[in-house]
């Protein structure tokens, strides 16, 4: 169970720099904050204790790693009770990286990222098609992502 928690400035700027760069250093943390290390390491855990903290991504470029194709696909439910089900099978694909429960036209709008257009083809046409309670579907592909920041907590 996540505690509930307080968050001061002290705790804005150390998310705010963990964003803009994950892999610095408490040390190095503390020293741009003027605290110690370990009053960065404390904060940090009680974050996570309280689930403001999730974890720590690795930013890649996944176009560099082959992965040429980046697609959004607006998936339409037969009805809107069969989100859970449908969402837990959605999860079972590895293209899928990032999946939302929506409002408006869709009922789920998921990200998919795919090596060429044979694998979207094959996860549009072979696993997405074959789940039950999908009505349809709507690709769109993206030509270019032009932003892609963290939120700045600061407002």
């Amino acid at each position: 169970m996540a505690v509930k928690l307080n968050l001061d400035k002290l705790d804005l700027q150390i998310i705010q720099h963990m964003v803009d760069s994950g892999d610095v250093s408490y040390a190095d943390l503390g020293k741009k904050l003027f605290v110690s290390g370990g009053t960065v390491h404390v904060r940090i855990k009680k974050m996570q204790d309280a689930g403001i903290v999730k974890g720590y991504k690795l930013n890649v470029d996944f176009k560099k790693m082959g992965y040429d194709v980046i697609a959004f696909i607006g998936i339409y439910l037969e009805k809107s009770s069969l989100y859970d089900s449908v969402a837990k099978e959605l999860q079972k694909i590895k293209e899928i990286v990032r999946l939302n429960y929506t409002t408006g036209n869709y009922s789920i709008f998921a990200e998919i990222v795919c090596k060429d257009i044979t694998q979207l083809r094959h996860v549009l046409h072979d696993d997405l098609q074959k789940i039950k309670g999908i009505e349809r579907t709507e690709t769109f592909i993206s030509l270019e992502e032009s932003l892609n920041r963290p939120v700045n907590v600061f407002g």
